[in-house]
């Protein structure tokens, strides 16, 4: 069983909709140039919630929460802090923060009026992905102060469905010339291999080698 002392970071401990939020809220604030914040909580049983809510009234030390009935116990919500240049609970840098998560839905303790809490976020067990937004990568959230928010795209370059592919067809022919002219632009291939393509001296087997080989280069 894990201490009430301990802190859990895990994204994976939080519902399927809380952990997509999460990854969202992060994305956005890396295409913002927000890429300091890192998590600091995430799921919390009952014991460590009353072990935190003691903390100040019958335990010493600062309060730090005012419910016996906080969402992290449903694996709904997360809080995070501010890595360095910025200290730990800057107070710009959250509200940013805040601002984007609730243009996506995400419920912000900075917006309570009995007791703010800035570094807290939460969504409702029916959250859904919003209208016009979507995880375009692998999304890197960090767990401690040394890590950086990332997103990391894969390199879709076009491709060739080769199975499918017929010379005759106006649409197949463009895509397959931009595919052709990109490599010759990457300088994987020779530009002699677009000419023949466009003279309709390019033979489907020879496409396909190049094909294969364009693919092997690019996977290197």
């Amino acid at each position: 069983m894990t201490s009430v002392t301990t802190t859990c970071r895990d994204l994976n401990e939080l519902t399927a909709a809380a952990q997509t939020a999460c990854r969202l809220l992060f994305q956005e604030c890396y295409k913002v140039g927000i890429t300091n914040i890192f998590i600091t909580e995430t799921y919390r049983s009952q014991a460590r919630q009353n072990y935190l809510y003691a903390q100040g009234r019958t335990r010493p030390g600062q309060i730090v929460t005012w419910t016996l009935d906080s969402n992290h116990k449903s694996r709904l919500a997360w809080d995070i802090a501010v890595g360095p240049p910025q200290s730990l609970y800057d107070v710009t840098t959250l509200n940013k923060v805040g601002a984007i998560a609730k243009k996506i839905g995400i419920e912000w303790g900075g917006t309570w009026t009995n007791a703010i809490d800035r570094p807290h976020f939460e969504v409702k067990p029916t959250w859904l992905m919003p209208k016009g937004y979507k995880l375009e990568g692998k999304v890197t959230v960090p767990t401690n102060s040394k890590g950086q928010v990332q997103l990391i795209v894969e390199d879709k370059k076009e491709e060739i469905k080769m199975t499918n592919w017929n010379p005759g067809s106006p649409a197949m022919k463009t895509e397959t010339e931009n595919f052709i002219a990109q490599a010759v632009k990457d300088g994987i291939i020779q530009e002699s291999h677009l000419k023949d393509l466009q003279n309709g001296t390019m033979t489907s087997d020879r496409l396909l080698g190049l094909y294969i080989t364009i693919q092997q280069r690019r996977n290197k």
